[in-house]
């Protein structure tokens, strides 16, 4: 239980800020959350940029809804998320 307060209490790094963003540009973020990832934001440059990125990507692209695309391409792209995640266990060990 202490190793879980303590990596909740940590200030959040570069990889974790990136996992929150589209959370946080989709209003999604309960306000602590929120409020890790502004004080993150407000110190990290690149990660500022990134948030940058993402909203002129969306800005010019526009929105993409599940039922937008293809069956096979949400298959892919699911099947891509699913190898992300599985990879992202196997670095931070069990």
């Amino acid at each position: 239980m202490v190793r879980l307060l303590s990596a909740w209490r940590r200030e959040l790094v570069c990889r974790d800020a990136v996992a929150l963003m589209t959370d946080y540009l989709e209003g999604a973020l309960s306000p602590r959350r929120r409020a890790r990832l502004e004080r993150h934001l407000a110190g990290c440059d690149g990660c500022e940029e990134y948030l940058r990125q993402m909203r002129i990507t969306i800005e010019v692209l526009g929105r993409v809804e599940p039922e937008d695309l293809p069956a096979e391409a949400r298959d892919e792209l699911v099947e891509l998320f699913l190898r992300f995640q599985d990879e992202g266990d196997d670095e931070g060990g069990a």
